[in-house]
């Protein structure tokens, strides 16, 4: 048997995410002693470098850029049954979690989403966050058939192969029921998801005009910027930017809270975050708790000179 790895490319071009999940195939299937396959589907820009991170071979379904998850989900289905697969891997993105369970009850598969480690050998046993991140269960799947999602920023890719040439795989697909008739995108910012460093802000801020300073300093440092729902639902910020329990759950190795309290239900979408830095006047903010590195003063005047400051350390090194 097989892992089979579907390598996101809904942009027609291979994502970090794809990245991530075929060097967690490559890990479970040295695990589990068997072989990592990838599959893409559609338009696929850079198919052949997912061998570099440990896909043995990489096949390419050709059907329509347009993502339908019933119409994808029959597709990878039928590869796996094509492709002797009986351990489905996917990443923990919006598109990855609407094709998980829908493959794993056509596959009658047992299913873990959002799993931090590699399946043990012998009992795929496999490890998530629980309780909002504040402790780990362990889960084993002991169907014939597997599926799981990884969470995003667990497993960094890891490039140790050479590039794989793409093979066609032809497959039944099922005509969509949905048709699409338009598609906004956000382009150059890299998606919360998969950021690995983000500047957030909330009410703090007093008003949308003082976004600059947020905005600069996600600019120096290269990161994406973030907000919290109250900023969201006034419309100060856009609500794809929203993070939290209600909105996006991102895991980046830096989150820089400015002028949010750190509300439960903000602090659950976060607090898998590596290194957290809180900068609010009010000492007594709940977000201190959580952070690694806490500056108590009042954001307008913090902020600019912590970005005079970046900016100065970015030219002398």
């Amino acid at each position: 048997m097989a892992v089979l790895v579907f390598a996101e490319s809904l942009t027609g071009s291979i994502k970090k995410a794809a990245l991530e999940a075929v060097t967690y195939g490559n890990l479970a299937a040295q695990a589990l002693g068997t072989d990592c396959i990838a599959l893409t589907i559609g338009t696929a820009n850079g198919a052949e470098t997912l061998g570099q991170y440990g896909a043995s071979k990489v096949y390419n379904v050709a059907a329509t850029d347009n993502f339908d998850s019933q119409v994808y989900a029959a597709i990878i289905s039928d590869a796996a049954a094509k492709l002797g697969a009986d351990c489905i891997v996917f990443a923990h993105s919006s598109s990855g979690k609407s094709l998980a369970g829908r493959v794993a009850m056509r596959m009658d598969a047992g299913m873990v989403s959002s799993v931090v480690s590699v399946p043990a050998a012998g009992t795929f046993a496999v490890k998530k966050g629980v309780f909002s991140g504040k402790g780990f269960a362990t889960y084993e799947i002991k169907s014939a058939n597997k599926v799981v999602t990884i969470a995003p920023n667990t497993f960094r890719p890891t490039a140790s192969g050479s590039d794989v040439a793409v093979e066609a795989l032809a497959v039944d697909a099922p005509a969509a029921r949905i048709r699409v008739k338009d598609q906004a995108t956000v382009d150059g910012v890299v998606p919360l998801p998969e950021a690995e460093l983000v500047v957030s802000a909330g009410r703090g801020m007093k008003g949308p005009e003082n976004w600059g300073i947020v905005e600069e300093m996600a600019t120096i440092l290269g990161a994406t910027t973030a907000c919290s729902r109250p900023v969201a639902d006034v419309d100060w910020r856009p609500h794809h930017e929203h993070v939290g329990q209600t909105g996006v759950a991102i895991r980046p190795t830096l989150y820089i809270a400015i002028g949010i309290s750190g509300a439960i239900q903000h602090l659950a979408g976060v607090n898998q975050s590596k290194v957290i830095v809180v900068i609010n006047k009010d000492p007594e903010a709940p977000f201190f708790k959580a952070a690694d590195y806490g500056v108590v003063g009042d954001l307008f005047e913090v902020v600019p000179r912590l970005n005079e400051a970046l900016k100065k350390f970015k030219a002398q090194n």
